[in-house]
């Protein structure tokens, strides 16, 4: 590199991975994304479109035909020189490599627009009509080939273009559709989207053929840093710009009155050969900043992290005056020299050479004190670090402990932050001396207040990403050290903190409330008609019904109050009862309620297999249960009635068995599967049959089991027969029993949260397989889910949050 008269020797590569340009990456994505939503608008509204368009062109077009084609013709000439003016000048200034871009890109815009079925296809052009100029022109410049083209060889020239000149030009291009409103005419659809995918070749062009922003202004750098009196002799690249800056040494001759100053200001000084390390920022640092910091604004509360920047060169600056802040408590292991803006768009930030070497695990625990004491100053002076690893903890030959790398560090930050430095120091320091040895010093160091409290942020959102890459199996460390904080501190628990602006309790409480808006949509078009059958509803059999229903919750608790052994308060059960109807509603197949049961119960004091074990108990007694009840009403109902309405042949249950048993066989070739089973789901096994053994030898804990899943069973059974009675029907408990445990049984399968529409349809068939008219059943059928469903769903929604809120699941 030659730089006003002198040359000066760079090595290494100075070309940034096409990977990581993400200000080009962008610009395909919106291309893209400008593409599908062009299609999906010509295929969905453009006859709206086009009727507003014409409602507008018929307002705003005041000039006759002459008058329109004299304006076409001078916009003509504009439009059709714009890419040969942009082509002499490519020529002109012999960019041989942008050159083959340009005619790249405008090539593969017309052929994607003539390539059809049959080959290539001439030019479409829009129908005459009176109010439209009618020349060859006006067609012309209609043409979407035309279109595509100028915009993508626009989009690969503007990078390189004068700001005056790419505004101008891009004006002219995009003025076709005014011009089209003035005229009277209708902008055709496929012109926007050759507009559009113009814009998406030339995207992709400039992506592999790179922009001005690529080339490193680093002879304005050299210029740069003479102005501070630093005679750049040679250049040697340390990084490549990817995730980060461009690193590069530079090898310098300062003045001596600038060495002094060096020598004597702290922070770290010129070293023997008078090295110093420049860092540069180019365009796609600043995009991908601004990237970051829209993904932090969205998930991450404002205290977890700095606070943004409207622009690179403020981010810059801010990094090089915390290094002069942290320089002046003598804890900076290097000294900001300069910070300049450069042409297209980069930033120079030079400082000293980092001074000491790394924090390694050949040191001392009283180096490691000293890491927690000097990081304990640093908090004094309300400044934040922010970026932990080990190799910005650097070790001086004295053991004097200095830090290096300001990019997140922050003066007079929040309680979170240095609370996160703790949890970064601890996890680093970790990963070198081991758990017990970094949690002493730090307890010694900082006190137990501030180590309990730094231990809730060890998990993986609230632990900073680069930190996490640092350390191998990161995960486990921050186990094992919450494990050592409890042994050390004595604590019983550490709570995670909250680092998201939403818990995963109430994610997943947004869920199942969309889940519950969607099962009961189809339920919400039928009120209308079901009001006006409650004009013959018979209230005491209602209340009946009602009543019924609520004890089928008292029967579910006492049952898993029995299962568990006692270990619950019944009162708390009674109310996760009711709570778990909207857990279960709203999931299919019910598997949120038993998620819920589980997870009640290990907060009660269960263990995980215990609590599992008890609702799996649960369940198989009420399968048991469940079918020994089906057994005995068939036998009542006797063998002639017909079930065919509601029950499938027995060809669909033997392929849907041996379907099941053949996936269940497939699956047991899966080493993962295989392995689950025997490390999860056989302890659980295990646990149950030994359930099972204790009631064997308890009866009366079996009695109240059964005597609570048969009153769930029936309870059911009978607030459909009390829904029937309601509406003036007339038909026995047996047979609603019947109509209750097959068809809720063959509904619980339906893929449908809460089994809406299945439950309804198999009820109403049974009903109708047993000659109840479809008239009553329709309505007796929706009170019977109204009593047993939706109203429980109502009151399970508010019991659910008290339970969150007392930490009782």
């Amino acid at each position: 590199m030659r730089v006003d008269g002198r040359e000066i020797p760079v090595s290494g590569s100075l070309l940034q991975p096409r990977i990581r340009r993400t200000s080009d990456i962008l610009r395909v994505v919106l291309s893209v994304l400008l593409v599908a939503i062009v299609i999906a608008g010509s295929l969905i509204t453009r006859p709206k479109w086009e009727a507003l368009e014409k409602s507008v062109s018929n307002i705003l077009g005041f000039l006759t035909p002459e008058q329109s084609n004299l304006v076409y013709i001078f916009y003509g000439i504009a439009i059709l020189a714009l890419p040969f003016a942009i082509l002499v000048r490519l020529i002109l200034r012999r960019q041989w490599k942008l050159l083959a871009g340009f005619l790249s890109a405008g090539l593969i815009a017309l052929a994607l627009f003539s390539i059809t079925g049959t080959g290539f296809t001439a030019p479409r052009w829009h129908l005459s009509q009176p109010q439209q100029v009618n020349t060859f022109l006006s067609q012309f410049l209609d043409d979407p080939r035309w279109i595509a083209m100028l915009a993508a060889v626009l989009t690969v020239a503007s990078p390189w273009l004068p700001k005056r000149a790419r505004r101008w030009w891009w004006t002219l291009l995009l003025a076709f559709v005014p011009i089209h409103l003035f005229v009277s005419l209708v902008v055709p659809a496929r012109a926007a989207l050759g507009l559009a995918v113009g814009w998406l070749v030339g995207a992709v062009i400039v992506l592999v053929v790179g922009t001005p922003a690529l080339e490193v202004p680093l002879d304005a750098a050299v210029r740069v840093l003479a102005q501070r009196g630093f005679r750049v002799t040679a250049f040697k690249v340390l990084r490549p710009a990817a995730r980060g800056p461009l690193v590069l040494s530079a090898s310098t001759t300062p003045s001596a009155e600038l060495g002094a100053s060096l020598d004597n200001g702290g922070g770290g000084s010129a070293s023997p050969d008078n090295e110093l390390i420049i860092e540069m920022y180019g365009a796609n640092q600043r995009s991908r900043g601004a990237l970051q910091m829209l993904r932090r604004w969205l998930t991450i509360r404002a205290s977890e992290s700095p606070a943004p920047f409207a622009s690179m060169r403020r981010a810059v600056e801010h990094r090089a005056l915390m290094g002069f802040a942290i320089a002046d408590l003598g804890l900076a292991s290097n000294k900001p020299l300069t910070v300049a803006a450069l042409e297209r768009g980069w930033m120079v930030y030079a400082h000293t050479v980092t001074q000491g070497r790394s924090l390694a695990a050949s040191d001392s625990a009283r180096t490691l004190t000293k890491v927690w004491e000097t990081l304990g100053a640093m908090h004094q002076a309300q400044i934040s670090h922010g970026d932990l690893r080990t190799e910005e903890i650097r070790i001086m030959p004295d053991d004097t402990v200095l830090f290096g790398g300001f990019v997140q560090s922050e003066f007079g930050a929040y309680q979170a932050r240095f609370e996160s430095d703790v949890a970064q120091l601890l996890l680093s320091a970790t990963s070198l001396f081991g758990a017990e040895m970094t949690v002493r010093t730090a307890l010694e160091a900082l006190g137990k207040e501030a180590v309990l409290s730094a231990s809730a942020r060890l998990t993986r959102t609230a632990m900073p990403a680069h930190v996490r890459k640092a350390v191998p199996d990161a995960g486990e460390l921050m186990k094992a050290i919450r494990e050592e904080v409890l042994e050390q501190t004595g604590q019983d628990k550490i709570e995670a903190a909250q680092i998201t602006r939403f818990s995963r309790n109430q994610i997943i409480q947004l869920v199942l409330l969309i889940g519950l808006v969607y099962v009961a949509y189809p339920y919400i078009s039928q009120a209308p008609t079901f009001a006006s059958e409650l004009g013959n509803l018979h209230w005491g059999w209602a209340a009946l019904g009602l009543t019924v229903s609520a004890l089928t919750y008292v029967g579910a608790a006492m049952a898993l109050w029995a299962c568990a052994s006692e270990a619950v308060r019944f009162r708390n059960l009674l109310i996760m009862q009711v709570a778990n109807t909207f857990a279960a509603t709203t999931t299919p197949a019910g598997v949120g309620g038993l998620a819920l049961s589980v997870r009640f119960l290990q907060k009660s004091g269960l263990g995980a297999v215990r609590a599992t074990a008890a609702v799996a108990l649960q369940q198989t007694i009420q399968v048991v249960t469940h079918v020994v009840l089906l057994l005995i009403f068939g036998a009542l109902a006797g063998v002639s009635t017909n079930l065919s309405h509601f029950v499938p042949s027995a060809t669909v249950l033997y392929l849907v068995a041996g379907a099941l048993l053949g996936l269940l066989g497939a699956t047991m070739f899966i080493p993962k599967v295989r392995k689950w089973l025997v490390h999860e789901v056989r302890p659980q096994l295990a646990e149950v049959l030994e359930q099972l053994k204790d009631l064997a030898r308890k009866p009366w804990r079996l009695a109240m089991i059964v005597a609570g899943c048969a009153t769930t069973t029936l309870g059911m059974a009978l607030a459909l027969w009390a829904s029937i009675e309601a509406f003036g029907g007339s038909t026995t408990f047996v047979t609603v029993t019947i109509v209750t445990m097959i068809g809720g049984t063959l509904a619980s399968a339906a893929p449908t949260p809460g089994g809406v529409g299945a439950v309804e349809a198999a009820l109403i068939g049974g009903l109708a397989a047993f000659g109840v008219s479809a008239t009553l059943a329709v309505p007796a059928v929706l009170l019977y889910r109204v009593l047993t469903c939706w109203l429980p769903v109502f009151c399970g929604w508010p019991l659910m949050r008290w339970l969150t809120s007392r930490d009782m699941i």
